[in-house]
């Protein structure tokens, strides 16, 4: 590894650009700027794409020789980072990186520049060297921790080409085992509220003869709520897309899924939740009561009652579908007379690629030549949105990067492993090359 890869990702570390409050919008200029800067000195063509949210650095590496011939691969990544929280929990202030024990002490040494920087980097070097044997599209947005908005729009307007995409925003299953995500989950989020009458009453006078808005609320709910093991009713299931072999094979190399409960100090929702712990968390649907409200601390029968509700889509699902299903099982659960409200609050697509692609197999023998390791194809329960922008644009995608929990992102005191840096820039340079033999 290259003390110039080190000494540049401590120099983006430095500009604060925070996005989820407290930022400011010259730093988010700046730090988009920063990437441009590089983009040009390396022979590309970098441009600020403004508009209406936080400014998107967009540049294009040409392929060295015939560039006509040679594939295109768009990289993507993000600038914007968390804000700080309390600056007392941190052993070092959040912008002014350290390098100590290992690893880069700062804000976005692991989310995502110091996951992304490697990514670029090797293309800029190879580009500079002349060896650059795809052509590269440089995406990196500063809005990823605050819902994507600006970046989400240019991509569906976006006309041009990409065989293949390359997110480096994500993590290894563990310190021996780089993967590639290949599904992610999707969601619906939802309110769903009940009003069973004019107002209170009190409950020596009235209870047991009037509709309690709380005992109706967990009515609804229970009809919806996870049978024995966790699993959904089926009306909630629709579409889902069971894993393919490969997937089932690499699973079976993961930590057992009870030492993953276990270590967040979690309780299994049934005697097999271990054991199916990545079917269930990459490849099935949850429900998820996320906030109960109502009520008070005396005698009354309430009258009003809400409810916060998500539900994990697995890929093959649909928001467009599972939503109104969410709803009209709520309500056909309502008893007469009760006024309910449902609305719909988020919503993102799930997203799933083959495994059996040709992207897909050069990636893995790539990050595995790059690493010396064997990569594993994951799944993630979570959600990314800009995955979904791309597989929804046919574009196959490569979700990795080299993240650990011991990077505490979002937290204070987040920091990434110089070895995760290093294993970053050899699996980069690997995969351009393996890449450029794509078919066309």
């Amino acid at each position: 590894m290259s003390d110039a890869l080190l000494d540049d990702l401590l120099d983006w570390l430095r500009i604060p650009s925070i996005s989820t409050g407290g930022g400011k919008d010259e730093d988010l200029k700046r730090a988009a700027e920063w990437v441009l800067e590089r983009v040009d000195a390396a022979g590309g063509a970098g441009r600020l794409v403004t508009g209406d949210g936080n400014p998107i650095a967009y540049g294009e590496l040409p392929a060295n020789g015939n560039g006509a011939d040679a594939p295109t691969v768009l990289i993507y990544g993000h600038y914007d980072v968390q804000s700080v929280g309390d600056p007392a929990a941190w052993r070092i202030p959040p912008f002014e990186p350290e390098v100590r024990d290992g690893r880069i002490w700062a804000r976005g040494a692991s989310d995502d520049k110091g996951n992304f920087w490697p990514l670029l980097a090797s293309a800029l070097d190879l580009s500079r060297a002349g060896d650059l044997p795809d052509n590269v599209r440089v995406l990196v947005e500063g809005e990823e921790e605050a819902g994507s908005t600006h970046v989400t729009r240019w991509i569906r307007a976006d006309t041009g080409p990409a065989d293949v995409a390359l997110v480096f925003d994500s993590g290894m299953a563990d310190p021996h085992t780089p993967a590639i995500t290949v599904g992610l989950r999707g969601v619906v989020m939802a309110r769903v509220s009940v009003r069973t009458g004019r107002r209170d009453l009190h409950s020596g006078m009235y209870g047991g003869s009037v509709l309690n808005a709380i005992h109706v609320l967990h009515g609804m709910l229970a009809t919806v709520l996870p049978g024995p093991g966790g699993v959904l009713r089926d009306e909630l299931r629709q579409g889902i897309v069971p894993a393919a072999p490969t997937e089932l094979d690499s699973w079976s190399r993961l930590k057992p899924g009870d030492e993953v409960i276990s270590e967040v100090g979690g309780l299994p929702v049934g005697p097999d939740a271990g054991a199916r712990y990545y079917e269930r968390n990459g490849a099935d649907a949850s429900l998820d009561v996320n906030e109960l409200v109502a009520g008070e601390p005396r005698t009354v029968v309430p009258s009003t009652a809400r409810a916060t509700v998500s539900i994990r889509l697995a890929p093959g699902q649909s928001p467009e579908v599972i939503g109104p299903e969410l709803e009209r099982l709520l309500r056909e659960a309502a008893p007469d007379g009760v006024d309910v409200g449902f609305s719909i609050d988020h919503t993102a697509d799930p997203a799933l690629f083959d495994v059996d692609t040709p992207p897909m197999r050069l990636a893995a023998e790539a990050i595995g030549r790059g690493t010396r390791m064997t990569p594993a194809f994951v799944r993630t329960g979570g959600s990314i949105p800009i995955v979904a922008e791309f597989a929804r644009k046919g574009i196959t995608t490569i979700v990795g990067g080299f993240g650990l929990p011991d990077d505490d992102i979002h937290a204070p005191n987040e920091s990434y492993r110089v070895e995760s840096l290093r294993l970053g820039e050899a699996a980069s340079r690997e995969l351009y090359a393996a890449l450029a033999r794509l078919p066309r």
